[in-house]
């Protein structure tokens, strides 16, 4: 007697997911272009052969991720979008806040996506972009004494210098929203911490030892550099037990 087939069990799927699919099918397949308008809600309804509360809440959804606009009014159909790195950010958000992604991964994600944008940085970056890097490092420093809130800022303002730099839009908006999630996951520790001004302080200086790297052009030193500094400043927030896909992005001599 063979033994069962690993099937799972099925989830019912809702029409206006199905229509959903359809469109983006559609814009996958370059079918349906940016600047493009879908049909009127009623042809829509024609076309799906669905209720007409079937293809507004489609019509919703595809509007709240930043596929479709409408204007209240138009007699045309909703317009299809071009992409946008802010609904990419969207996605982004919703998948590392509410799908279940640890901060071990999150961090993993961040020692990637920096020490790749660090070795762009030392490679491509000219004297102009250099020195927007060198500002925010002084911003850096002279916030210090000022307050938590104003650090991070400028923390933040280092971190899209150099993604820019890397002339990749993916690397900046991955760069920003998973930063930013994950300083929202720990923000409030550092903020209340005794001894937060050392922790910006040892920030400040990990930040000067990559800059150091980009200046110097040296990208896989600027890439090593910033993943150890990233371990070593988020390591501690984590169980050891949770530790070593951190540990594996670490240069062995390091």
């Amino acid at each position: 007697m063979t033994s069962p087939a690993p099937f799972e069990p099925v989830r019912p799927v809702r029409l206006y997911q199905r229509i959903i699919e359809q469109i983006e099918d559609a814009l996958a397949s370059r079918t349906l272009r940016p600047g493009q308008r879908l049909p009127s809600e009623r042809q829509l309804v024609a076309q799906f052969g669905a209720s007409r509360s079937t293809v507004r809440e489609a019509l919703r959804v595809l509007e709240s991720n930043g596929v479709i606009r409408s204007r209240p009014g138009d007699p045309n159909g909703p317009e299809i979008l071009p992409f946008s790195s802010q609904a990419l950010s969207k996605q982004l958000t919703r998948l590392a806040r509410v799908d279940g992604v640890d901060l071990a991964e999150l961090i993993s994600f961040r020692m990637v996506l920096d020490g790749s944008a660090n070795m762009l940085a030392a490679r491509l970056r000219t004297d102009d972009e250099l020195a927007a890097i060198e500002a925010t490092i002084e911003a850096m420093r002279q916030t210090i004494d000022v307050g938590y809130q104003q650090f991070s800022e400028a923390d933040v303002a280092f971190h899209e210098a150099i993604a820019r730099v890397s002339r990749n839009s993916l690397i900046q908006v991955c760069n920003h929203v998973v930063r930013g999630v994950v300083l929202s996951l720990i923000s409030d520790k550092i903020a209340r911490s005794r001894n937060s001004k050392a922790l910006m302080r040892e920030s400040l200086r990990h930040h000067e030892e990559v800059l150091e790297a980009i200046r110097a052009g040296d990208g896989p030193a600027a890439a090593r550099i910033s993943r150890r500094n990233l371990y070593d400043y988020y390591a501690g927030y984590l169980p050891k037990a949770d530790r070593e896909p951190l540990l594996a992005l670490l240069d062995p001599t390091d």
